[in-house]
C-alpha cells in the first residue's frame, strides 16, 4: 500500500499561519471587530492577562500585515486608535467560523 503523495504547504498559507498563529493575534482581530477602534488600554482591559509588551509586539505586527490601521490624533495627550483595514475586516469570517467551532465541539 502505498502513501499518497505530499504537497508542499502554500506559501499563502505558511504566512497567515505565521502571523495569526502567535498567541493574542486572533484575540485581538476579535477585539477589534467586535470595538470597532479600539485604544491600547482596551485592548488590555478585553484580552486580560495579556502582558503590556506583547500586546504592543501584536499591535505592531498586525499593523505591519495591514490587518489594523493605527490612527494618531493630534491631542494632548496624544491619542492612539487601532482598526480593522479591509484585509483584517476579511479575518472576522475566520474568527467567526473559529467561534462557531468552538461553540459546537
Amino acid at each position: 500500500m502505498r502513501c499518497n503523495p505530499c504537497q508542499p504547504l502554500p506559501e499563502e498559507v505558511a504566512r497567515a499561519v505565521d502571523l495569526l498563529g502567535r498567541r493574542w493575534a486572533l484575540a485581538i482581530v476579535w477585539a477589534s471587530a467586535e470595538a470597532g477602534a479600539v485604544r491600547f488600554n482596551e485592548f488590555k482591559q478585553t484580552l486580560e492577562g495579556i502582558p503590556p509588551r506583547t500586546l504592543a509586539a501584536r499591535l505592531a505586527e498586525l499593523e505591519a500585515a495591514g490587518v489594523l490601521e493605527r490612527h494618531v490624533f493630534d491631542t494632548r495627550p496624544p491619542r492612539v486608535e487601532y482598526q480593522l483595514s479591509e484585509a483584517g475586516r476579511r479575518l472576522r469570517y475566520v474568527v467567526e467560523a473559529l467561534t462557531a467551532y468552538a461553540a459546537s465541539a
